[in-house]
């Protein structure tokens, strides 16, 4: 037998992921793609950009913790196929020389990558609906920051930042694209673009857009988004963005009917809706606000009664009354908090998505974009764990990169520094399902998974 060596990691099921990584061929594709001009002193910066990653999937909500969390953790480097670390600090100058050409060729790795292992693009569009969600997030930031504006910031005022625009295919959890915008720019300036870029990646032929429901908010409920959705051939789910109009159409409301599910709440069928280019259904909904006066917004689509229900997750009806349908597209529509809301929080709670902030804005577009791989590497992780313990298909993107990701173990390695063997602590109760769903994949390669005292 040959020599080894053995050490300690307080992330072995990370650098589980790592080799996974490793295998898919995922940072290749950075490799491939992203050509960053720096002067190289010890470290390719493409390599700087995979510690910074490393650094994400830990649980790095600043740069700076890649001195703390990655470089004193050789084990885990080389599980992700670093032989050392960078220097926080040249991790960040960087990402400081990164420029609007690398964030190009970043955003095509991201592409590929999709391409190559997103759920979403195998979809198969005969048998049933993709759903994509999108809506924009406040990134708050330093004054002195590159597109950093006053603008709308959730329960902030007079903010500053930048907004996050982003589509998701919520079915499967996966983020399809990403666009950084100045802070003052909302979705309705943005929209075409978000869903322009996902017909890219996705491959939405006319076909496949007739099959799939674009769901927004306000933000894109201006008349020439919702005709440009319709016209494009989506099924659509909105809120119309003219709160007069919806007092307006409100007023053709005939009867009102509580919401069972959301006290205060009311909703009602529009009579007199008002016209897109293409037939709609629409639906008014009041809430009393604090000055005792009511407050409407209206939903409008096109959504058949089946696809209707199907999205709200109830049971088909064949003779559905009135308010099953009323209700029915209200909790469609709700739903929308379960998708792309949820997406945002995960990014920011589980991957500190607005604790690093750079001054320049092709910067912040590469740290965005990473951390959009690293969600999408998780979901498709937790997705493969879930097929042996499904509890943790309910796992957010904060639980999977605390808990998950932070199994503690020992790595096994040859005189050639190759992996023989990953050693999960036997009394974290999340160690098995890593053990049962990557044990059969890594043996090809002739690494051995088990558990074990630590």
């Amino acid at each position: 037998m040959g020599e080894y060596t053995t050490g300690f990691t307080a992330c072995a099921s990370l650098a589980i992921v790592g080799v996974q990584m490793r295998r898919m061929e995922i940072w290749e594709v950075v490799e491939r793609h992203v050509h960053i001009k720096q002067k190289v002193i010890r470290y390719q910066p493409v390599d700087k950009l995979l510690d910074e990653f490393i650094n994400i999937l830990g649980g790095g909500h600043g740069t700076v913790e890649v001195n703390t969390r990655v470089r004193p953790d050789s084990q885990l480097q080389r599980a992700f196929g670093r032989e050392a670390c960078a220097e926080q600090s040249t991790v960040s100058e960087t990402l400081n020389a990164c420029t609007e050409d690398n964030v190009k060729e970043m955003r095509q790795a991201n592409r590929e990558i999709y391409r190559m292992y997103g759920q979403s693009h195998q979809h198969d569009y005969e048998q049933g609906w993709q759903v994509l969600d999108v809506d924009m997030t406040g990134m708050p930031a330093g004054r002195k920051g590159e597109g950093v504006t006053k603008g709308f910031f959730s329960g902030e005022r007079n903010r500053r930042g930048r907004q996050l625009g982003r589509v998701v295919a919520t079915l499967y959890g996966e983020i399809v694209e990403e666009r950084l915008y100045s802070g003052k720019i909302q979705l309705e300036r943005s929209l075409q673009e978000l869903v322009t870029v996902a017909e890219e990646a996705m491959g939405l032929t006319e076909a496949r857009r007739r099959r799939t429901i674009a769901r927004v908010d306000g933000g894109g409920g201006r008349d020439a988004d919702i005709n440009w959705l319709l016209n494009r051939g989506y099924l659509l789910m909105g809120k119309v963005k003219n709160w007069q109009r919806g007092v307006k159409l409100a007023r053709s409301v005939t009867t009102w009917y509580p919401d069972p599910k959301v006290p205060g709440r009311e909703a009602g069928w529009v009579e007199e809706p008002h016209p897109y280019d293409s037939p709609t259904r629409q639906v008014a909904v009041r809430r009393r606000k604090k000055d005792g006066k009511w407050g409407y917004r209206v939903l409008v689509f096109n959504l058949p009664n089946d696809t209707l229900f199907w999205l709200a997750r109830q049971p088909l009806r064949k003779e559905p009354t009135v308010t099953q349908l009323l209700f029915a597209a209200l909790c469609a529509y709700d739903l929308r908090g379960g998708g792309v809301e949820t997406t945002f929080r995960g990014s920011k709670e589980g991957l500190g998505l607005v604790k690093r902030n750079k001054r320049r804005f092709a910067a912040q577009e590469m740290l965005v974009l990473l951390a959009q791989l690293a969600y999408n590497l998780i979901s498709w992780t937790r997705d493969l764990l879930a097929q042996h313990s499904p509890p943790l298909r309910k796992f957010g993107i904060l639980r999977m990169v605390r808990d998950v990701f932070h199994i503690s173990g020992q790595i096994k390695f040859d005189a050639q520094g190759h992996i023989l063997e990953i050693t999960l602590n036997e009394k974290h109760s999340l160690a098995l399902p890593f053990i049962q769903a990557l044990s059969p994949i890594m043996a090809h390669d002739g690494l051995w998974l088990n558990l074990g005292q630590i």
